[in-house]
């Protein structure tokens, strides 16, 4: 049987418990106490995500995108991939590790995503990007915590209230969308959606590549 190694661990800022890394063999899982919210396994919502927000905006020739949550890059690298050789994507990351472990003993599930020309990294609050902004982004995808039921960080909430998709909605140029992921469903957020005046759908997306795993939320909502 493969051991499981800790490998490093992280602070969440506002957080209680740290972020644990760690290896088994050739995979990787990053930990919140009995909590896995990571497996370099089981990346298929992740790139699903991507692939439905460049589906609200494929007519968009240079979209500008702001990614909330690198993770394990499963989302950024299928960016890359649909949004075309002229996005711009920006990447916030609330937890400096996070992007530490993708340059060092992760290097290799990133694929140098981190160095593309197109990739802007900002070390912070995906939420204070979204207030700063006004009719700046064409797509919104937020891989933030667990979706609207966090666990990792109470502050991470602020995102999935009435305001923060208010917020969101001023953030998206008009006809962007918001893409939200989730561990599971939930019809308060999708009416708080509306309520802000996004058009709603929800996709029912597997964990893994192969359509197997865990069933996740995808909401996509797009600024009318």
């Amino acid at each position: 049987m493969i051991p499981r190694e800790l490998i490093a661990t992280a602070q969440v800022p506002g957080g209680v418990e740290p972020l644990r890394l760690i290896r088994r063999g050739s995979e990787f899982s990053i930990m919140l106490g009995a909590n896995e919210l990571m497996n370099s396994r089981l990346s298929g919502s992740e790139e699903a995500m991507s692939r439905l927000a460049q589906a609200m905006i494929a007519g968009v020739a240079k979209p500008r995108i702001l990614i909330g949550g690198l993770g394990m890059g499963f989302t950024l690298r299928t960016a890359l991939e649909v949004f075309g050789a002229g996005a711009a994507i920006k990447v916030a990351e609330l937890v400096p590790e996070i992007v530490d472990w993708a340059r060092g003993p992760m290097s290799a599930l990133h694929e140098g995503t981190l160095e593309d020309s197109r990739v802007t990294i900002h070390l912070g609050d995906v939420g204070a990007i979204i207030r700063e902004s006004a009719a700046r982004y064409d797509a919104i995808l937020l891989d933030v915590d667990n979706g609207p039921d966090g666990l990792s960080r109470e502050g991470n909430d602020a995102l999935y209230t009435a305001a923060g998709l208010n917020q969101a909605w001023n953030a998206l140029r008009p006809g962007g969308g918001l893409s939200v992921w989730s561990s599971g469903p939930d019809p308060r957020f999708t009416a708080r959606l509306r309520k802000a005046g996004f058009a709603v759908s929800e996709e029912i997306v597997r964990a893994r590549r192969t359509g197997g795993g865990a069933r996740h939320t995808i909401w996509l909502a797009q600024r009318r």
